[in-house]
C-alpha cells in the first residue's frame, strides 16, 4: 500500500515538474527581455537627461550672449524683456524636440499633431494673436515708452507696462487701465512725452464793457509772475471771440511737459483770484426780459 502511494506521488510530481519547467523558461525569457527593454530605457532617460542639461547651458549662454547685444544697441527695456522671453521659448521648444526623438517618439507626427493643435488654439485666440501682433509693433516701432503720458482709445495716463498682449496704463486718479495691443497699434495715440514742452491753453470771459487793455495788462502781469511758464516762445493773450455773454480772452503760454497741470491749474486759479481782487465781472450766461406795459 505504502508503496503504490510512493509511485503516485512521484508520477505527479513529475507531471508537476513537467509542468512547470516551461513555465519557468518562459519567465526567464520575459525577464531577461524586461532587463533588455529596461536598460534600453535606462540608457535614453540618461542620454535625455545629459542632452536636456547640455541644452540649457548652451540656452543659457545663448540669452546672455543676446542681453549683452541688446543692452549695447541701447534698446528699450520692454523689447529686451520681449525678445528675451521669446527667444527663450523658442530655444526651449528646439531643445524638446531631440529630447522626444531620443526617447523613440517620431517628431514629424508629433510636430504636425502639435501644428493642428496650434492652428485650433490660434482660430479660438485669434484676437489675442491680434494683440500679440500689436504687441510686436508697439515695441520695435517705438511710438510709445514706460512712463509716457498718453491718449489711446479714450483712455488718458501714464505707461507703466507694454506687455506681450495687453499695455498697462495708470490714470492720473491712481486707475489701471489694460488696453489690448491690437486696437492700441493700429489707433490714433497721442503722446504727450515726446516732446519736452506743452502748449497751456486757457479760455478766460469778461463782461461786456470791460476794458481789453485793461483784462490784457492784468493777465500779462499773473503769466509774468509764475516762474514755472516760459517766456520763449513768448506767451500771447488776445481777445478771441465776442460771445453771448462774455467777452472772451485766449491765453496760450508754453511751460515744460511735467509742469503742464501745475501751471494749467494754478492760472486758472490765480486769474480767478486776481480778478476778484480787481474788480474784473467774470459773467454767467443770463437772459434779458423786456416787460411790455399794455
Amino acid at each position: 500500500m505504502s508503496y503504490q502511494i510512493i509511485n503516485s506521488l512521484k508520477i505527479e510530481t513529475q507531471k508537476l515538474e513537467s509542468f512547470l519547467i516551461p513555465d519557468r523558461l518562459e519567465l526567464e525569457k520575459l525577464s531577461s527581455k524586461f532587463l533588455e527593454i529596461v536598460s534600453t530605457l535606462g540608457l535614453k532617460i540618461i542620454t535625455c537627461i545629459i542632452v536636456y542639461y547640455v541644452g540649457r547651458f548652451i540656452i543659457s549662454w545663448l540669452e546672455k550672449i543676446l542681453k549683452r547685444i541688446l543692452e549695447r544697441k541701447n534698446i528699450d527695456h520692454s523689447a529686451k524683456t520681449f525678445l528675451n522671453s521669446l527667444v527663450d521659448i523658442a530655444l526651449k521648444v528646439m531643445l524638446f524636440f531631440p529630447i522626444i526623438g531620443i526617447l523613440g517618439i517620431e517628431t514629424t507626427s508629433f510636430a504636425a499633431l502639435i501644428a493642428s493643435a496650434g492652428l485650433a488654439v490660434g482660430m479660438a485666440m485669434k484676437d489675442n494673436l491680434g494683440n500679440f501682433a500689436g504687441g510686436v509693433m508697439i515695441l520695435f516701432n517705438k511710438p510709445i515708452k514706460i512712463g509716457d503720458y498718453i491718449f489711446a482709445q479714450g483712455q488718458e495716463g501714464r505707461v507703466t507696462a507694454i506687455g506681450i498682449l495687453y499695455t498697462l496704463m495708470t490714470t492720473l486718479d491712481n486707475k489701471t487701465i489694460f488696453i489690448p495691443n491690437g486696437p492700441l497699434s493700429t489707433g490714433n495715440i497721442v503722446n504727450f512725452s515726446t516732446q519736452g514742452t506743452r502748449r497751456v491753453d486757457i479760455t478766460v470771459g469778461v463782461a461786456y464793457g470791460t476794458s481789453s487793455s485793461r483784462v490784457k495788462e492784468i493777465l500779462n502781469e499773473i503769466i509774468k509772475a509764475d516762474p514755472k511758464i516760459l517766456q520763449d516762445p513768448e506767451p500771447l493773450v488776445a481777445l478771441t471771440k465776442l460771445n453771448d455773454n462774455s467777452v472772451d480772452f485766449i491765453i496760450r503760454t508754453w511751460a515744460k511737459s511735467e509742469d503742464y497741470w501745475t501751471v494749467y491749474f494754478g492760472l486758472n486759479e490765480k486769474i480767478y483770484e486776481t480778478f476778484n481782487e480787481k474788480n474784473v465781472d467774470i459773467p454767467f450766461p443770463q437772459i434779458t426780459v423786456h416787460m411790455s406795459k399794455e
